[in-house]
């Protein structure tokens, strides 16, 4: 089997599972909604993309080095509903207990994390078949590389059902390439991320400046090109477009020590695992583990003819 790593984006899947799924509660009336959604999506992806490397990445408390650039940065954000805080500890404990390694450093996003992880991926690439980022957020698609074989899977209107994202679909849906997308977002902003890019240029307008200049960079080399009204915008824009364009950048050396074979010990199937499903009141989880089972060692039978 060739290798394959599989990233995680923890606090944007547990979000997203938050969200997603009503209520539910532990033996011990705790919820768990979040952390049941994480780790159905997690065996879904054990399933379905057969991952020999699993990775999660989490951001920490506190500001990033983003928060210096822009002290409102994610300002407008509500607070953490307070039934999801125990659910990203609960999270952690999960994972270590099935041997999936966490990674996330003080003053960076996971966002961050993972762009240093898929730079390290690089280096590695002539050994693994592929690298798949499991995320919901669009940010990380400027990630996306088809030479390095480096896709997203992002889920498509709740957790179950999911699309990969390379190159070509990425141009489908943010109008333009992976490697303009830091460039896209200097131009119109992220009222999510609370930067505004230049005011006035919208969507349509980034894109076709884009397909024609290619860069941020380019477009004001060649700012005397540029019809007088647009021109002006640009003109008056160009600090805030260059700080957005910082804001957007997902960092790819973010210093942590990073050992890939640590993402090879992983096991979902061991009494640990059904112990904790039991305490956690995953009846359906622990049902569809015993499956996979079964998937894992006809999988392992097949391999041998």
């Amino acid at each position: 089997m060739q290798n394959k790593l599989v990233i995680f984006d923890g606090n944007a899947l547990i979000y997203r599972a938050f969200h997603a799924l009503p209520p539910l509660t532990s033996k011990d009336g705790v919820q768990t909604n979040a952390l049941y959604g994480v780790v159905s999506m997690l065996i879904n992806i054990v399933e379905n993309l057969k991952p020999t490397h699993i990775i999660f990445c989490f951001d920490e408390k506190g500001p990033t080095f983003r928060n210096k650039l822009l002290p409102s940065y994610q300002s407008q954000r509500p607070d953490t509903p307070s039934e999801l805080i125990p659910q990203f500890q609960m999270a952690r404990e999960f994972l270590k207990s099935v041997n999936i390694p966490v990674y996330s450093k003080s003053g960076y996003e996971a966002d961050d994390v993972i762009g240093t992880l898929a730079e390290q991926y690089k280096v590695l690439s002539t050994k693994y078949k592929e690298l798949i980022i499991v995320t919901g957020d669009r940010d990380i698609l400027q990630l996306v590389d088809d030479a390095k074989n480096i896709k997203l899977f992002m889920p498509i209107g709740g957790l179950s059902n999911g699309k990969i994202f390379a190159e070509k679909e990425t141009a489908e849906r943010m109008g333009v390439l992976p490697n303009q997308i830091v460039d896209y977002k200097a131009l119109v902003g992220d009222p999510s991320d609370n930067y505004f890019g230049i005011a006035g240029i919208g969507p349509k307008t980034a894109s076709s400046l884009l397909a024609k200049y290619k860069t941020l960079d380019a477009i004001y080399e060649h700012i005397s090109e540029i019809p007088e009204k647009l021109q002006t915008k640009l003109l008056e824009g160009k600090e805030s477009a260059y700080l957005s364009y910082k804001l957007a950048t997902i960092i790819r050396d973010v210093p942590f020590e990073f050992n890939i074979d640590d993402a090879n010990k992983w096991d979902l199937i061991s009494e640990n695992v059904l112990k904790l499903f039991d305490e956690f009141g995953f009846k359906t989880l622990t049902t569809r583990i015993k499956k996979l089972e079964e998937q894992i060692e006809k999988e392992k039978q097949g391999s041998l003819f």
